[in-house]
């Protein structure tokens, strides 16, 4: 069995997962999205390989690389339309909506003043996010007319697809955290709380992880959620209602767990590796 594991940088979840795969005795490349180019009609390179493992940070790079892969029929973890899914806030919702998973309530729109007539339909606070974007960047929560003024043109000057379509979302007043749950296949193998005082919880903005215990309720709901988008390997962002609610807020494609790792009481790059050797097999 040989596995190619697709990445932007060597970061110290791939360092795990490296030593996951020696100690399970597999062959495994890796390989640099940046440096990839593909010939569009042949598989090539990539045909030795039973499974490609995707770690790219880059959206773009990993979007453009799995679908020409799958194309090929080579099998990867996760696939195109994962990844496709994921990657885009206003299709995740779509995903989740059809799916019947509690979700916070949303509004696309495709122009400034029905944003701002939406932001005033749906009552402040509201929070604007951009539909492509990770780590907690450029999110807005939006407390009134003014701000929401103010935010519009900000994104009608800077131009660019990403900013002429407006991604709205009710805002939960969650208990200075939310839960990230991670799904691998169709397990819930462990979830943590992201503390933080500010309503941007997000690891990378400074939230704190702290261990979560596993319902069965968290869980299905979890596993409900990445079998929406997909399935695979996913990470599953989940709020407290202050009513008691859990809502899918978002599924992320390539989860980070370096917060998780230091509380989690299960092997995540273990349990990773495996699914992804299962995939190989299959």
């Amino acid at each position: 069995m040989k596995i190619a594991v697709l990445l932007s940088r060597l970061r110290v979840e791939e360092k795990m997962i490296f030593q996951a795969l020696r100690e399970r005795g597999v062959d495994f490349q890796r390989i640099d999205d940046e440096a990839l180019a593909f010939a569009a009609t042949s598989g090539g390179w990539a045909d030795s390989y039973d499974v490609v493992w995707c770690r790219s940070l880059s959206h773009t790079r990993a979007l453009y690389a799995l679908s020409i892969l799958n194309g090929w029929g080579v099998k990867t973890v996760n696939t195109y339309d994962v990844i496709n899914t994921c990657g885009d806030k206003i299709l995740t919702t779509m995903a989740l909506t059809r799916a019947g998973i509690p979700s916070p309530r949303t509004v696309v729109a495709l122009g400034p003043d029905a944003a701002l007539a939406s932001m005033e339909q749906m009552g402040y606070p509201v929070v604007l996010k951009p539909a492509v974007g990770s780590w907690g960047r450029l999110l807005a929560r939006v407390n009134d007319r003014d701000a929401a003024e103010a935010l519009i043109e900000h994104k009608q000057t800077l131009g660019g697809y990403q900013h002429s379509v407006f991604y709205i979302q009710e805002y939960i007043d969650k208990p200075q955290r939310d839960i990230r749950a991670i799904v691998v296949g169709d397990e819930t193998i462990c979830a943590i709380y992201r503390q933080s005082p500010h309503w941007i919880t997000n690891t990378a903005r400074g939230g704190e992880a702290v261990l979560c215990s596993l319902t069965s309720e968290l869980s299905e709901l979890a596993v409900r959620a990445a079998q929406a988008v997909g399935g695979g390997i996913v990470a599953v962002d989940i709020l407290e209602a202050p009513d008691g609610r859990l809502l899918v807020n978002e599924v992320n494609h390539t989860p980070e767990f370096h917060g998780a790792i230091t509380v989690a009481q299960t092997d995540i790059p273990g349990k990773m590796t495996d699914y992804v050797l299962r995939v190989a097999a299959s």
